[in-house]
């Protein structure tokens, strides 16, 4: 997390509980020539439009008055979904046991990508299981990284 989205993270943090909804992350991205403030929220009974509209316009109150981005930006908040990603220790903390995909900066055992189930995180070291095999990896060879959900169970209900 930059030092502008940790900034804007702790001014939503008290407006997001206060809310009754768990922040999951906050990401300032440039697309093309747009630049994009994400901010995403969780709810253990998930998250709808009403709640993303509810959390945005407290959130856009507060960063108008507070005006912490000197650049033209467009808002956004959503549900960190099935597939969230995961930046923060307490993300890969969260998804031990879960299928996760982790892509690297470069390769590691000839592999620029891998996914398989997150079987232990600790000291900044991700243990990914797959075909019985464990790989260690760093999570600061980690270039993005994100649970994977098996959308065929869902077929299969």
């Amino acid at each position: 997390m930059t030092k502008m989205e940790k900034s804007i993270y702790d001014l939503s943090l008290p407006i997001v509980n206060e809310l009754g909804y768990k922040l999951y992350d906050v990401m300032y991205v440039k697309e093309g020539k747009e630049y994009y403030l994400r901010i995403f929220i969780d709810h253990e009974n998930g998250i709808d439009l009403d709640d993303c509209e509810k959390v945005s316009n407290r959130i856009s109150d507060m960063l108008d008055e507070v005006d912490p981005i000197s650049t033209q930006y467009n808002l956004e908040v959503s549900s960190c979904g099935l597939e969230r990603h995961l930046r923060e220790i307490e993300h890969y903390e969260a998804a031990v046991g879960k299928n996760v995909e982790l892509k690297f900066f470069k390769a590691i055992d000839g592999l620029k990508q891998i996914e398989g189930i997150l079987k232990e995180f600790k000291d900044n070291i991700i243990i990914l299981e797959k075909d019985e095999k464990e790989f260690e990896v760093k999570i600061d060879d980690v270039s993005s990284a994100k649970i994977l959900f098996n959308w065929e169970d869902l077929k299969n209900e």
